[in-house]
């Protein structure tokens, strides 16, 4: 072998220190690339309405439900799908609602909720699961679209003027009135009436 080849062959094997330490930040920079545009991407594939209902559980329950309601169909058609409601738009909030959402992998895997009957008796349970995060969020993926400051008295019913004058006073956010929105309430027997809209139709 020519020691031309040698130099180039040595060269390759046995690189400078500079070049070593460029090639390893060029390959970090392409592969963080690349990962984290395969990260977002999976984050916004598990956030759409067609992810969330790609399970009967959901589907075949919450989701006949919300399909009744206002959020789903509205004179305006402005709708609020899944992941509106129940998962947050700020990445580090999003990133820790992901995290706690793995549960519900394992749950599938067991089939904890996979039948009619088995998911009603577990609604309070879920039911009430949601309505505490929701309230420790002071409603925080309901404020994406309704805030006290944007209402319009002028054009809500007395009654809601003064519901909403009330919570504002004392510090209510919208879970502490709007439970079984978009989703039928667990059984009455166990919930607060007071905690409900009315008789707990969907509004």
């Amino acid at each position: 072998m020519s020691d031309e080849k040698k130099g180039w062959w040595r060269t390759l094997w046995s690189p400078s220190t500079r070049y070593t330490l460029g090639g390893l930040l060029l390959i970090g920079f392409i592969g963080g690339i690349i990962f984290w545009g395969g990260f977002n991407t999976a984050m916004e594939a598990t956030n759409t309405e067609e992810f969330c209902v790609s399970c009967h559980e959901m589907k075949d329950n919450v989701y006949e439900e919300y399909k009744q309601t206002i959020h789903y169909s509205n004179r305006t058609g402005v709708r609020a799908t899944c992941p509106d409601c129940h998962v947050p738009k700020d990445w580090v909030h999003k990133m820790v609602r992901k995290v706690k959402a793995s549960r519900e992998v394992y749950h599938k895997i067991m089939g904890t909720i996979d039948t009619p009957e088995k998911f009603e008796a577990k609604r309070l349970e879920l039911a009430e699961n949601v309505w505490r995060s929701m309230k420790k969020t002071d409603s925080r993926e309901c404020r994406n679209c309704h805030e006290f400051d944007s209402m319009d008295f002028g054009r809500q019913q007395k009654r809601a003027v003064q519901q909403h004058i009330d919570a504002i006073d004392s510090g209510q956010t919208c879970i502490d009135c709007h439970k079984g929105i978009a989703h039928s309430l667990p059984s009455m027997k166990h919930v607060d009436p007071s905690a409900v809209i009315g008789d707990g139709e969907k509004h």
